[in-house]
């Protein structure tokens, strides 16, 4: 059976029972995802060996991710990634949203997508997710109703298909925030080997608010040929001091909105396993885990920094306040879509 029936996981701080759900595929990996923000709990996939092991970093229970604050594989909105200061102006009109990051809107604010109990029925061999976002919702203004589905193939391809609408112009940028480690013997990933097919990244300010393009030619951001995340960590580049390491949004090469197209491919050398990302949206955030230290892993002990990496196919952070505004909002008789597959196969 593709798709489990849904078993009891915890429950809301109100009362409300979540659950978890497990998609299989016939190369015998699977994948645990709950009612819970959309949250990727576990993917299990085999090693060059054959031998099974979970690529996810994850929390131990549903009380351990709503009392986190490493988004640990949730579905975030209604804003991915920052908005400077909490405000843009729409149409004339200024607006103000959730603070949750030093003074700047983060992952969708206090409460976002990924602390929200979406409505999850089956879709034939998927999942399809359904979240109603209210007028308000962390500030931001409009009604927006957001479906997900979510699908794993026997080629071990894990597609998450976007759609959304609003009534209102609003801001919307959806990703999902899965933290990688492809051996799951090891507690860091240095060791693993990245390629991001961008010849651009935004540098950030020491808020991590975007300050403009910046050519990867030169700097320890080139990683157009693969190279360890490691031994860049230790390049006397200042961005890499401003955010103690990734934490930056990358320009892909390729159309926008059109086919997925492949935008990075990460290799772990000792386990085999190999994650290639492909998606339609214009930025790649990534991430190299220097805040997990201190989050909690599913035994309730402390991760370390470095435990696990991000890929978040994203718009770019805070474009509501710049001269290309218009491409982070969707307006009424819109459908915001976006496609993203993340796959893993073995060398």
């Amino acid at each position: 059976m593709p798709i489990s029936e849904p078993t009891a996981w915890g429950q809301l701080p109100d009362g409300r029972p979540l659950h978890r759900w497990t998609l299989r595929n016939a190369a015998g990996a699977r994948v645990d995802i709950t009612d819970l923000g959309g949250t990727l709990l576990s993917w299990q996939a085999p090693d060059r060996q054959g031998s099974v092991g979970d690529v996810l970093l994850g929390h131990a229970d549903a009380a351990a991710y709503l009392a986190a604050t490493a988004y640990m594989g949730g579905i975030v909105g209604r804003w991915a990634n920052r908005i400077r200061g909490g405000r843009f102006q729409l149409d004339g009109i200024g607006h103000k949203v959730d603070r949750n990051d030093g003074d700047n809107h983060l992952h969708g604010g206090h409460e976002g997508f990924h602390h929200r109990r979406w409505d999850v029925e089956r879709d034939g061999e998927a999942l399809l997710l359904r979240l109603a976002s209210p007028e308000g919702d962390g500030g931001f203004p409009g009604d927006v109703r957001v479906q997900l589905r979510v699908a794993l193939g026997d080629d071990g391809t894990l597609a998450l298909a976007y759609e959304a609408t609003a009534d209102a112009p609003t801001p919307l940028n959806l990703t999902a925030h899965p933290y990688f480690n492809l051996n799951d013997r090891r507690d860091d990933i240095r060791d693993h080997v990245i390629r991001i097919d961008a010849d651009e990244f935004l540098a950030t300010d020491a808020t991590a608010i975007p300050t403009g393009r910046q050519h990867v030619s030169g700097t320890a951001f080139d990683f157009r040929e693969p190279a360890p995340i490691g031994s860049r960590l230790y390049w006397p580049d200042p961005q890499l001091r401003v955010a103690g390491g990734f934490d930056h949004c990358y320009v892909p090469r390729g159309a926008v909105g059109a086919a997925p197209r492949v935008v990075a491919v990460v290799a772990e050398p000792s386990s085999g396993r190999r994650l290639t990302v492909e998606t339609d949206r214009p930025g790649l955030q990534f991430y190299s885990g220097q805040k997990l230290a201190g989050q909690l892993d599913r035994q309730g002990h402390p991760y370390g920094a470095f435990a696990g990496f991000a890929l978040e196919a994203q718009a770019f952070p805070d474009v509501v306040n710049t001269d290309d505004a218009e491409l982070g909002i969707l307006r009424p008789g819109e459908v915001y879509r976006q496609l993203t597959r993340y796959r893993l196969d073995t060398l």
